[in-house]
């Protein structure tokens, strides 16, 4: 199927069904970063993965890694750096530095980072619209380690992480993920497998069985992804 060119003038999206997987899930391309398009994109199961030559393209991969609830755990050997309580773990302290900190991140097998200037503004319009949030283990007072990631509901959609200090953003990721599924969290969305979330329990899931998550778990999505 033709990858669908966006409306600028309208937020909405294709389904997510349509992605193309000859292209690692390729949805859409174009649209910008404004808080509205963001929000209905992750309500629909596609993300903004980078931008190319001020074209942003947007995928649901199949399948999707995620974190849920029944299969989280805590590797051994971080509950045992977790009770020498080695960092200061704070929530939306420092959301752009965190941002700025994972752009600086060296990729495997690039050149470059994903997280250009316009995602840091758009992801930022989604911090002050409460949406989005990091989390920041911090040592003698220096941004040691985090994370940042979008927030609808009771889902949560983990965007990037970095740390300066080992064990610092594992850190603040296993006390986030404790309290959030604590608190009646329905997924993470990890995206796409690595091995070090693996280790906290994520899975690959068919793209089907993780919008049926969604769906169920944001009930609006339809109304949304259409506006």
């Amino acid at each position: 199927m033709p990858v669908v060119r966006l409306n600028p003038k309208s937020p909405g999206f294709p389904p997510a069904e349509w992605a193309d997987d000859e292209y690692d899930g390729l949805v859409a391309v174009g649209g910008d970063l404004s808080v509205q398009r963001l929000l209905n994109a992750y309500s629909s199961g596609i993300f903004p993965w980078f931008e190319e030559e001020g074209e942003i393209f947007w995928f649901s991969p199949d399948p999707r890694f995620l974190l849920l609830p029944e299969n989280f755990r805590i590797p051994k050997s971080l509950k045992r750096v977790l009770k020498k309580r080695p960092f200061e773990l704070t929530v939306d302290r420092a959301f752009t530095e965190v941002m700025r900190q994972c752009a600086a991140v060296p990729r495997p097998g690039g050149d470059g980072t994903w997280i250009s200037e316009a995602f840091i503004a758009g992801y930022t319009g989604l911090f002050e619209a409460g949406f989005a949030h990091s989390f920041e283990a911090w040592r003698n007072g220096e941004l040691a380690g985090g994370f940042y990631g979008v927030a609808i509901g009771d889902c949560f959609f983990g965007e990037s992480m970095f740390a300066r200090v080992t064990d610092a953003s594992k850190c603040a990721f296993a006390i986030f993920a404790s309290a959030f599924f604590e608190g009646g969290g329905r997924f993470i969305d990890c995206q796409q497998h690595t091995d070090h979330l693996a280790r906290f329990g994520a899975v690959d899931t068919p793209r089907e069985a993780f919008l049926a998550r969604l769906r169920t778990a944001l009930p609006t999505v339809s109304s949304r992804a259409g506006r």
